[in-house]
């Protein structure tokens, strides 16, 4: 925030994020965990600058709003962004044109391999947000699923798998935005630096691959796919469920409070019906094609691209990669508006939504937003006032160093922290936006491990939230595939520890060499090899 100065407040800096997160763990919600937190270091800044007092506490309120105003009018364009991407999601949804995708894959893939691995690249493919992912994935591919006796743990598996890890290293993405705006000035850039240490994401999404083209499963997972090939335990439910109409819509933005027990299908059945509350009235429509759900999303890929050159200024001389990085968000924005209305002209002549289902869907899109960008002022805030106004991440770097602990093992540490803080809160944003504040001021941009170290914090984030039973997209990813929701858990927890196990090995060896390729490029061999022994060793016991 302009005016505010940096105070060394010692040990009292590292207390509002801690604060923040004691909350969250506690409570399991995010937005008041955070907000507590920003006040907490706005008291603490007030209390050091002019002394405990009246004053101080009604200067430290005062500060609040400012400080919101202050991160809104700074980050204008990304919220803009975000409103436009969740607009264009919902019209692509309700325009049809994944049901349109479902009847054609139905007809072109012919064997269980290839539904697994249509499944996984048409969750590669929808990478602009994980709801939106989870939804669309699991509506088009159930119905293919299920003809080839692909039990519903490993189609929820293959979606929770290519939502959030998809998202988080993709740069025309709700979560590139979300990541670029936590990490401040040229954090798109930083964002987009810190993709090839993003090891749990790019190995999870190795290894989905993996075991889809070897077609063999092992432990739990395999116990799921032998009941489900023996038993019809499953049906497709009607299109008037809840269910069904779940997997055509979206839900509010990770943080929203949601059930965090469901131990039966018709506790889940349950809990779509309360989300789809938010969206009546919405109606999907039957009449859409193939291209209704691709060309919105070139059109947003390569008009974000075009666009981030022209503000750039590309076109008028600058270098490519000089006009890439300019004012990325802005670009975005562009996209997304040419996005929309090219999806306008596609669905509106064509009668796939009249005018009023058209802004209907557009409104319904930008209000299940709304709770991402609270999420995103409300850590911005915590953010400033950690970095910038109580030195927060000075005074945990110094006392690392002063305790002898040697900062090439903190990505490693912090991954296994983020890990075990997005399983017990059951969101990566959530745990994003409370763990990088601290370790931000670890590193200067400059050092090689700060690099390491963001990616470590993502990575752990999406890790920790991938095997909670009480996230969001995994949620969803049961309520898609139609699947008991604690089976679901029970099965992917053995699948994602494996790639977790190997980025934690690789945390360690980045750590010390502060570049992510050793441990990537080795990541990659060590996952295809147990997949390919678990999966020999799994076919020998069958035969």
């Amino acid at each position: 925030m302009e005016g505010m100065e940096l105070l060394a407040t010692g040990a009292w800096s590292i207390v509002p994020p801690l604060l923040a997160l004691g909350l969250a763990l506690i409570t399991k919600e995010v937005y008041s965990s955070l907000t507590v937190g920003v006040l907490s270091g706005l008291f603490i800044y007030e209390f050091v600058l002019d002394g405990v007092s009246v004053d101080s506490v009604v200067s430290a309120f005062c500060l609040l709003p400012a400080m919101f105003a202050d991160k809104i009018a700074g980050n204008a364009a990304l919220i803009l962004f975000l409103a436009l991407l969740g607009a264009l999601t919902m019209l692509i949804t309700v325009a049809g044109g994944s049901r349109a995708y479902a009847a054609w894959v139905s007809q072109h893939i012919k064997s269980a391999r290839m539904a697994s691995v249509m499944t996984a690249v048409l969750g590669v493919l929808i990478f602009v947000d994980d709801y939106f992912n989870c939804l669309t994935v699991g509506a088009v591919m159930r119905p293919v699923t299920d003809k080839f006796k692909i039990s519903h743990e490993k189609l929820a598996w293959i979606i929770d798998s290519t939502a959030a890890p998809i998202c988080i290293i993709a740069p025309v993405s709700s979560w590139a935005v979300a990541v670029g705006g936590y990490l401040g000035e040229d954090g798109f850039n930083t964002f987009i630096a810190s993709i090839p240490y993003n090891l749990y994401a790019l190995l999870t999404i190795v290894f989905v691959f993996a075991v889809c083209i070897m077609g063999h499963d092992w432990g739990s997972m395999k116990k799921a796919q032998e009941d489900f090939a023996e038993h019809t335990i499953h049906e497709i439910p009607e299109d008037d469920t809840p269910l069904d109409a779940i997997s055509h819509a979206r839900l509010p933005h990770e943080g929203e409070a949601m059930e965090t027990i469901i131990t039966e299908n018709s506790d889940l059945e349950e809990t779509a019906g309360a989300a789809m509350e938010e969206f009546k009235g919405l109606d999907v429509s039957t009449r859409g094609k193939v291209y209704d759900l691709v060309v919105p999303i070139l059109i947003l890929i390569i008009f974000s691209i075009v666009g981030m050159l022209y503000v750039g200024g590309f076109f008028e001389g600058v270098e490519f990669a000089v006009a890439v990085g300019e004012d990325p968000v802005s670009g975005l924005c562009i996209g997304a508006v040419v996005a929309i209305t090219i999806a306008a002209v596609m669905f509106l002549p064509r009668k796939l939504l009249n005018l009023q289902r058209f802004i209907e869907g557009m409104s319904e899109g930008v209000r299940s937003m709304v709770g991402a960008i609270m999420i995103l002022v409300l850590a911005w805030s915590l953010g400033g006032c950690c970095r910038y106004m109580l030195g927060t991440g000075d005074f945990v770097a110094t006392f690392l160093q002063t305790i002898g602990f040697g900062l090439q093992f903190l990505p490693l540490v912090i991954f296994i922290v983020s890990a075990f803080i997005g399983f017990a809160m059951g969101t990566s944003w959530g745990t994003i936006a409370l763990i990088l504040p601290i370790v931000l001021g670890v590193f200067p941009e400059s050092d090689p491990l700060f690099l390491v170290t963001i990616g470590a914090t993502l990575a752990g984030a999406v890790y920790g939230d991938h095997i909670s039973p009480i996230s969001d997209t995994t949620i969803l990813s049961s309520a898609g595939a139609d699947c008991n929701h604690l089976r679901h858990v029970a099965t992917q927890i053995p699948y994602a520890s494996i790639v977790a196990g190997v980025c934690a090995l690789g945390y360690f060896i980045s750590g010390f060499t502060g570049s992510p390729w050793p441990s990537l490029i080795g990541g990659i061999a060590v996952v295809i090899a147990i997949v390919v022994i678990l999966g020999i060793r799994s076919k020998a016991k069958q035969s």
